[in-house]
């Protein structure tokens, strides 16, 4: 495949013309020139136009493709081409699926289903079998079939000793573990925030504290086992302070937040719409304040979208009754671009250079003799999101019918291009 991309911003601290607008040839999957202005001659792609950006492709740390076994809310096939539309070369799958990603071959089943796929699929492992908190599960055989990381994705590992052994285990061999914070025993069964709006819909209430004390415990065990940790999913102001806190003590902590948590507080709830039942939920003005402090000091340093597909049977119940998630890898970036006060080269730096960094991954750098993992966009460009551009199988969002701004144009990866049209 030959491109040329025309007069396009690069956004890559990394590259020696980062700020400056260039035009890319890319030949046979490689980035062979990068100069103002290069002849098209017989080249047939052409990408130009008005306010073009160029970055390192993107990379969304925490997805839900549901394959194997929910393939009727999401598979593979249906997730890649959301994430094109998303504007992401890469993304990192939770294991919650049937059956669970706990050993080696439901890992092998991922990376060799996605294999040479224009998105790089990278399977994060379970903690323990069958996310159930009890045992651990088979971790180095995993890491050593593709597994990236470890996580019981939106299940908290409320077992303290099985957490420290995963921690110890997972630094015999560099492996990372992910953690989502959230004590169920003081937040059994809550459906919303802890707050006023919980008070006035009748319904049960996630305490912040629910999740600040999970983090004091994960925090206080990576600390005692000298381990790396990476916190998931963070929505609290509290739990902001607490990793300051250990930072300073030198805990080997990295943090995410998932994008809706910066744009959409509690109130959401008072329409009892089951696509704004999200977990972490939806919290406060002040936290969503503090989260988007966090992000511009670097404390946190991860957006993700947590994209999370559920079928109607599973949404069109009674608020109580429904599943938490919401879709959500195709509107991150205008979200994110809309609401996180960063400049574009501080969104690039949490949705593509450092997810990759946290989980050991090559980091695409847009240089001549490169390997061409581009992501093209126009962040200035307002448009509707309508239902029918959705590409995942499943079409549980909020943002159905919103104006958003920050446009994908398109990727390019593993010798593929494609328009996010």
């Amino acid at each position: 495949m030959n491109l040329l991309v025309q007069s396009a911003k690069i956004i890559d601290p990394a590259s020696p013309h980062n700020g400056k607008t260039m035009d890319i040839l890319i030949e046979n999957g490689k980035i062979t020139e990068i100069k103002k202005s290069i002849p098209a001659g017989g080249i047939k792609k052409v990408i130009n136009g008005n306010d073009l950006h160029a970055s390192p492709g993107w990379f969304d740390m925490q997805v839900n493709f549901c394959d194997p076994g929910f393939e009727h809310k999401e598979s593979i096939t249906t997730g890649i081409k959301a994430a094109i539309k998303g504007g992401f070369t890469g993304v990192a799958v939770m294991p919650s699926t049937n059956p669970t990603v706990h050993s080696k071959s439901q890992v092998e089943y991922i990376t060799g289903k996605s294999k040479g796929q224009i998105v790089d699929i990278h399977p994060v492992g379970a903690i323990s079998y069958k996310l159930e908190g009890k045992d651990l599960a088979e971790l180095y055989d995993m890491k050593m079939s593709g597994a990236v990381a470890f996580s019981d994705d939106i299940y908290p590992v409320m077992n303290a000793g099985l957490m420290h052994r995963a921690l110890l285990y997972a630094k015999s061999f560099n492996g990372l573990i992910m953690s989502r914070c959230n004590d169920k025993t003081l937040a059994t069964g809550s459906d919303v925030n802890e707050g006023k709006y919980s008070v006035s819909t009748g319904m049960k209430g996630e305490p912040r504290i629910a999740e600040e004390i999970m983090v004091v415990r994960d925090l206080f065990l990576a600390q005692h086992t000298d381990a790396r940790i990476h916190i998931n999913s963070i929505s609290v102001a509290g739990s902001i302070s607490l990793i300051k806190s250990a930072r300073k003590q030198g805990t080997n902590v990295t943090v995410s937040v998932n994008g809706y948590n910066l744009c959409l507080d509690d109130s959401e709830v008072l329409g009892f719409d089951t696509n704004y039942k999200v977990s972490p939920p939806l919290r406060g003005k002040e936290d969503i304040k503090a989260l988007k402090k966090a992000l511009a000091e670097g404390v946190i340093e991860v957006i993700c979208s947590d994209h999370r597909p559920e079928d109607e049977e599973s949404k069109k119940v009674e608020f109580d009754l429904a599943s938490p998630g919401m879709i959500g890898i195709q509107t991150l970036y205008p979200i994110v671009n809309m609401h996180s006060e960063l400049s574009t080269e501080q969104i690039i730096e949490k949705i593509a250079i450092n997810p990759r960094k946290i989980l050991g991954l090559a980091v695409p750098t847009i240089k001549e003799g490169e390997n061409a993992n581009l992501t093209f966009f126009n962040p200035n460009e307002e448009w509707v999101f309508e239902e029918k551009q959705i590409a995942s199988a499943s079409k549980n969002t909020p943002f159905s019918g919103k104006k958003l701004k920050g446009k994908v144009v398109g990727i390019v990866n593993n010798d593929i291009y494609r328009s996010a049209e």
